[in-house]
């Protein structure tokens, strides 16, 4: 039986118990489905390896700028850290079940982007998403909660109207490749208080920037590969 964490703000707990995350294996085949709540156990995912399917949007404008997102101060898991666009996952149910040209992950990514960001759906089209890669890590958030994801990177350049959801996102901001690298360095040196997530960080260590310059020149698809699983446990 599940425990109530009376600690936990009200909307972020419904989120935790109502919404059903897709459990995979380490190649991506679904095995079940488990709430949220329980698949950011640390100690589920430690003694059941629970593993469940993410997705990671990276939105740019036309002028190719990051759109990137402060976590607000209730959610559960990494508080405040700074990330990309929006991370969350796809849920046990049809339509965002569907596997074909990862088109689950991309009806999540414009429901969520909705929900966090106040971005509407016509705004991004689900077939505007570019499915450019697929990446599983595992990551403590503390001594209770973390994540451990197969995570889907989804890319789109648009312009969009955005209005946070503040019980999703502290702030917000637009950031060229120059403005990035300095909030990297400011992470890395403690500056600010600055931290970023850990996802958001194996991404742009092992594949932003260059995805980032295809998608500037209109080759994106050339790279995109969904064959591999990139484990960056």
């Amino acid at each position: 039986m599940t425990t109530v964490d009376d600690t936990m703000d009200a909307v972020q707990r419904k989120l935790m118990f109502d919404d059903e995350c897709i459990l995979v294996d380490e190649n991506d085949r679904v095995v079940g489905h488990e709430n949220k709540y329980n698949c950011h156990l640390m100690e589920n995912i430690e003694s059941k390896n629970l593993l469940h399917r993410a997705f990671s949007v990276f939105l740019f404008n036309s002028k190719y700028e990051l759109l990137l997102q402060q976590r607000s101060a209730t959610k559960v898991t990494f508080p405040l850290v700074w990330t990309n666009t929006c991370c969350s996952h796809p849920l046990y149910r049809e339509s965002e079940l569907i596997e074909e040209k990862a088109l689950g992950a991309r009806n999540a990514a414009q429901r969520k982007l909705l929900d966090e960001l106040g971005i509407p759906a016509e705004d991004v089209p689900v077939d505007q998403f570019l499915p450019v890669g697929r990446m599983l890590y595992k990551a403590p958030s503390d001594g209770k909660w973390g994540e451990h994801e197969l995570d889907y990177l989804l890319f789109i350049v648009r312009d969009v109207n955005v209005n946070p959801n503040p019980d999703e996102v502290a702030d917000i901001k637009y950031v060229n490749q120059d403005q990035l690298r300095e909030l990297l360095r400011k992470a890395d040196a403690g500056e600010e208080g600055l931290k970023l997530s850990p996802w958001f960080r194996l991404v742009v260590d092992n594949f932003l920037f260059k995805l980032w310059d295809h998608a500037k020149k209109g080759t994106l698809e050339e790279v995109a590969d969904m064959e591999t699983i990139h484990k960056l446990t």
